[in-house]
C-alpha cells in the first residue's frame, strides 16, 4: 500500500485577521481572525486528508505552539510523526482587507534548529521510507538548517525507491534540485534561477523547463499565478486554464495544487488529469479564506471547469 508523507522543516501557526480597510500608521480593528496549522507540507496534507488520502505530516515543532499544530491536525484526522525541538514554533500573521482585497502577511523566521534536531529527522525518514511511498518536502528551511539539507533528504529518499515532489525557494530549491528529485514546482522566477534561461514567453518557459528535465528531473510544474500551470514530462507539454473564481486568499493555493496532483497520482491518474485536479484544488483554496483547503465537491466541481490545452514538445 502506498504511503504518503509530508516534511515541514518550517511550520507555523497561521493566524488571519480580517479588518475592513488596511490603514498604514493607524490602529486597526479586527472583524474576525481565524487560525490555520500552516506550512506549506501541511497544507498538502490537508489537501490530500479533504480528497480523502491519508499522509504522515513530519518536521520539526516546538513549545506551546507546537502543541497547537499537532493537536490541531490530529483533530483533523492527519496522522503526526514530529521531532519535537527546543524552539518555539514560529506564528504568521495575516491582515486581510474585506473591502479593498488586500492582504500583509508577515512570517517570522522560525527557531534554530540544532545538528540533533536535525539527525533526528534524517533517522525517522530513513526508518519509514519504503519503495513506492510518496514523499511531499516543501517549504523554506528554518535557521540552522544548511542549504544541502534537502538534497541530503531526497538522495536518502530515492535511494530507497520512493518518489519525491519538491518545492521550497532560493538556494534550497537550487541545492535540492541537484538530487534530481522526481518532480518539482517552480514559479516563472525560480525556473528562470534554475535554469539560467529567460523566460519571457511560454516558448522559452517550456525550453527552460526542458533543460532541466534534461539533468534528470522527471517533471517539472511551472506554477503561473492566477494563469495556471505548465506541465512538462517525458511524453508530453500540458497548459492548464484554472477555472474562474472569486478569489479570497491565493496564500497556499499552490500547496493546495501539490496536493491534488499527488492525490491523482496515488489514483494512477493519466498526467492531464493529474494536471487537471492539481490546478482545481489549487483554485478552490484560493477562493476561500485564510490557508484553507477545498472540499472534494468544491473541488469536482472546479476539475470540469479547468482547461487544459496540449503544446508541442
Amino acid at each position: 500500500m502506498t504511503k504518503i508523507f509530508t516534511v515541514t522543516l518550517n511550520p507555523a501557526v497561521d493566524r488571519e485577521l480580517t479588518v475592513p480597510y488596511i490603514v498604514y500608521d493607524h490602529v486597526l480593528r479586527s472583524n474576525s481572525q481565524r487560525i490555520d496549522f500552516g506550512g506549506k507540507g501541511f497544507n498538502v496534507s490537508r489537501m490530500l486528508n479533504s480528497l480523502g488520502l491519508g499522509s504522515t505530516a513530519m518536521g520539526f515543532v516546538g513549545g506551546k505552539s507546537g502543541e497547537l499544530l499537532d493537536e490541531g491536525l490530529s483533530s483533523l484526522g492527519i496522522k503526526t510523526d514530529f521531532v519535537w525541538i527546543e524552539g518555539e514554533t514560529r506564528t504568521n500573521v495575516s491582515i486581510k482587507s474585506t473591502q479593498e482585497n488586500h492582504y500583509i502577511k508577515v512570517n517570522e523566521p522560525g527557531p534554530t534548529i540544532t545538528q540533533g534536531e536535525q539527525d533526528g529527522l534524517l533517522e525517522k525518514i530513513s526508518c519509514l521510507c519504503h519503495p513506492g511511498d510518496w514523499w511531499i518536502l516543501a517549504g523554506s528551511l528554518p535557521p540552522g538548517i544548511p542549504e544541502n539539507y534537502y538534497a541530503r533528504m531526497i538522495n536518502l529518499i530515492q535511494k530507497q525507491k520512493a518518489g519525491v515532489v519538491f518545492d521550497t525557494s532560493g538556494k534550497a530549491l537550487v541545492e535540492g534540485c541537484q538530487a534530481l528529485p522526481f518532480m518539482i514546482k517552480p514559479n516563472e522566477f525560480e525556473l528562470q534561477e534554475l535554469s539560467g534561461m529567460p523566460i519571457d514567453n511560454i516558448e522559452q518557459i517550456i525550453a527552460a523547463a526542458k533543460s532541466l528535465q534534461a539533468k534528470g528531473i522527471s517533471v517539472v510544474i511551472v506554477s503561473l499565478g492566477k494563469n495556471g500551470a505548465l506541465m512538462l514530462s517525458s511524453k508530453e507539454c500540458l497548459l492548464a486554464t484554472p477555472p474562474q473564481i472569486k478569489e479570497s486568499n491565493p496564500i497556499g493555493a499552490g500547496d493546495s495544487m501539490l496536493g491534488g496532483m499527488v492525490w491523482a497520482m496515488v489514483k494512477n491518474y493519466q498526467f492531464v488529469d493529474v494536471l487537471r485536479w492539481g490546478v482545481a484544488c489549487g483554485a478552490a483554496a484560493a477562493s476561500l479564506s485564510g490557508t484553507a483547503v477545498g472540499s472534494h465537491k468544491l473541488v469536482k466541481n472546479l476539475v470540469s471547469l479547468t482547461q487544459i490545452q496540449q503544446l508541442m514538445i
